[in-house]
């Protein structure tokens, strides 16, 4: 589909911009809630043309009430901020690790799920989705206007962990797996990717609507771009489907965003 944004007399030029639908799934992060509300409210894109969408499984804290009770204030600063709950009943067994890579399918099968069901909530008329995870702890007032600006349907910034070091969020990568961003930075402002990471990650509404999902089972079994093995899941299979659809993947080696460390 293609969409022509014309300013109408009399019409506040905003208002012809595209409308961003900025998406966050929530997992026992209720103390980033505010950092995360705090970056959300710097955005210099104009925040009529912003939706706000989140979804909460699964939290052994108060994730889901701290959010809850910011919704109002967003609501008055944003075209409109809403919030799902919907547990999947799965925990991290007990002493393991997030980054355990013996749970890895299982855990982020499960958040492929989530991200699943919050796009299929939230998306209405909206022009683009912008995924961005909750325990970011700076990113670029004008991100927004940085990543539409690349003029590609599927794009994410650098995530790290300091500024000029490696990338924290290695799911976006080429080369099977072997090249991620910080490999990236002297080839140019804009590269091609095999796969992408969800920490920040903007893509075409279009797309979404056309079937663009992050698979919860592997796939790409047997694909030229993905690892050996059963295929990929999540932000990386939908890297790989976006592949199938026609799409390109692309990153930003120095379009930096900070994660919090753990």
């Amino acid at each position: 589909m293609v969409r022509h944004f014309l300013q109408r007399r009399g019409r506040p030029a905003s208002l012809d911009r595209p409308a961003i639908l900025v998406l966050t799934p929530l997992k026992d992060v209720a103390d980033c809630v505010e950092t995360c509300c705090a970056l959300l409210e710097r955005l210099t894109y104009p925040h009529e043309r912003i939706s706000l969408g989140f979804l909460e499984s699964d939290s052994s804290d108060q994730t889901y009430e701290t959010m809850l009770s910011r919704l109002p204030g967003l609501n008055t600063r944003f075209h409109d901020a809403r919030l799902w709950k919907h547990d999947f009943a799965y925990r991290l067994p007990e002493g393991t690790h997030r980054w355990d890579p013996n749970i890895q399918t299982a855990r982020r099968a499960v958040l492929a799920r989530s991200r699943n069901q919050l796009l299929m909530r939230a998306l209405g008329d909206h022009d683009w989705v912008l995924w961005i995870d909750a325990d970011l702890i700076h990113y670029p007032p004008d991100i927004v206007e940085r990543l539409l600006a690349t003029g590609q349907n599927v794009v994410q910034p650098h995530c790290v962990l300091d500024f000029g070091g490696p990338t924290f969020d290695q799911n976006g990568w080429r080369d099977r797996g072997r090249l991620h961003l910080d490999d990236f930075r002297d080839e140019g402002e804009l590269v091609r990717l095999d796969t992408v990471g969800g920490t920040m990650l903007l893509i075409n509404a279009d797309l979404h609507r056309d079937g663009l999902i992050f698979p919860a089972a592997p796939y790409g079994s047997g694909h030229p771009l993905a690892r050996k093995g059963a295929g990929e899941i999540e932000t990386e299979g939908l890297g790989i489907l976006a592949h199938d659809l026609g799409e390109t993947c692309w990153g930003l080696p120095r379009l930096e965003i900070l994660h919090r460390r753990f």
